[in-house]
């Protein structure tokens, strides 16, 4: 018995050894209990590692917001609200968008052809000046400029008949559609392109003429005379900013032509402004000069 336990204790001494040698970690490590000798495996204590994955989730959810967070976020939500609204703003259909390069080129000597006039008045009045200081006879030339002025004024008032160059524009609104609004735009964009006498049909139209819708929205009034479709503006000026100015991108021509509306513009060397407005003296104002 004695020789037979020796023997099986140097075979099981041979065998660990074998294993030592084919892996030398082993040597560092505990002795196995192999699971036939009693012996229970050691559960883990506490609760499991948590994985890169969870952990990311962990940090996600639920969300921690911080006050200054909470701040920076909703700055950040008005400045883009801001920057999308003026993106829009500017992203808006313009009246110039779109627009052909000769369209361009004829707004911009439009644009250059009124910067010329104001200085040709601007060089008038100061020739009138000029005359005056050096006249000899000084109360002569005023009266005669005055004279002149006079005149220039009556034709601004509407108190004398005029006549000259221009266009005459005719308008038929067949649909009714045309109201007096888009009639008082024409009027605004033709005195913007230098018109210096306008009548609509039989009325004059002077500094403070004013236009509305008729009863019911059918027809329009000028300073409450109601006229009557086809509607013609006779209109003394150059020719050559007046018809431009009506076919502009989107202005008053088109404006009209979208309400079906047709709408002929033609130039002439003579155009006679005839409808006269009766001179009114004002209730309130007077003339500041001593």
């Amino acid at each position: 018995m004695s020789d037979a336990a020796d023997d099986a204790a140097e075979n099981d001494g041979g065998e660990a050894q074998e294993r030592a040698q084919a892996n030398p970690l082993r040597k560092e490590l505990p002795a196995e209990v192999e699971p036939g000798e009693g012996a229970t495996q050691a559960e883990p204590e506490g609760p499991a590692p948590l994985t890169g994955r969870r952990r990311l989730v962990k940090s996600l959810w639920p969300p921690r917001v911080s006050r200054a967070q909470l701040t920076v976020a909703v700055l950040l939500f008005v400045l883009g609200l801001g920057l999308a609204i003026q993106v829009r703003s500017n992203s808006d259909n313009s009246a110039l968008r779109g627009a052909r390069q000769e369209d361009l080129v004829r707004i911009l000597d439009e644009l250059d052809d009124r910067t010329q006039r104001l200085e040709d008045e601007k060089q008038g009045l100061e020739d009138q000046r000029a005359e005056l200081e050096n006249s000899s006879d000084q109360a002569e030339e005023a009266r005669k400029q005055t004279v002149e002025k006079e005149r220039q004024l009556g034709i601004l008032a509407g108190t004398v008949a005029a006549q000259g160059p221009g266009i005459t524009m005719t308008v038929t609104d067949t649909k009714g559609a045309v109201e007096a609004d888009m009639l008082l735009d024409a009027i605004q964009e033709l005195r913007a392109a230098g018109a210096e006498a306008i009548q609509v049909n039989d009325v004059r139209v002077v500094a403070n003429t004013y236009l509305t819708d008729g009863t019911g929205g059918k027809g329009v009034s000028v300073d409450g005379h109601k006229i009557a479709q086809p509607y013609v503006f006779k209109v003394i000026g150059k020719p050559q900013d007046l018809e431009p100015a009506l076919n502009i991108p989107g202005g008053v021509v088109q404006t009209l032509e979208k309400e079906q509306a047709t709408v002929a513009v033609s130039r002439s060397e003579k155009i006679v402004v005839d409808a006269l407005r009766a001179a009114q003296r004002p209730d309130y104002a007077r003339s500041s000069s001593q």
